[in-house]
């Protein structure tokens, strides 16, 4: 018996892209969704640190996931900040463009592919394919590896 709300196996997430490729994090971990405004640049700040933007009277310290993952992409009018909230705080990631947010059922969510390897597959939480889209479900936690969530601590203390 199915419930018009979903079931206990189904969860929601929110769908991003960057380049051409689409993504996703699990609503849960998304806390807002902002405009992109150019972050202030930290002195001595990490690499992939671009820097924090203003969020709710302080800030909030801001990555590129598409250096993350190497793909070049300009600023445009649909780019955004998406706020995740993890477990040691906030994170802005700056997307292409957030498309929507989707429910899914989570046993229809499979395993990356063997041959996903390296740095990317430590993001991939699994894929979801749809008829006409596959959708990568990225793991907010690990974006940012341990060495970095040290190093953000430490350039938040010194904002």
């Amino acid at each position: 018996m199915t419930h018009a709300h979903g079931t206990a196996d189904d969860i929601q997430v929110v769908c991003f892209r960057i380049g051409r490729q689409e993504f996703a994090f699990e609503i849960l971990q998304v806390e807002r969704i902002l405009r992109h405004s150019a972050p202030a640049s930290l002195p001595s700040a990490p690499e992939f640190l671009e820097g924090v933007v203003p969020y709710e009277g302080g800030v909030v310290p801001v990555v590129d996931l598409r250096k993350r993952l190497e793909v070049t992409a300009p600023l445009g009018e649909e780019t955004r900040i998406v706020v995740l909230a993890l477990e040691e705080g906030r994170v802005g990631i700056i997307v292409d463009e957030v498309r929507e947010v989707l429910r899914v059922d989570s046993t229809t969510i499979t395993a990356p592919p063997p041959m996903v390897r390296g740095l990317a597959a430590a993001y991939i939480a699994g894929i979801i394919a749809r008829p006409e889209r596959t959708i990568v479900l990225l793991n907010a936690a690990r974006i940012l590896s341990a060495t970095e969530r040290l190093a953000l601590t430490a350039a938040e203390s010194d904002a």
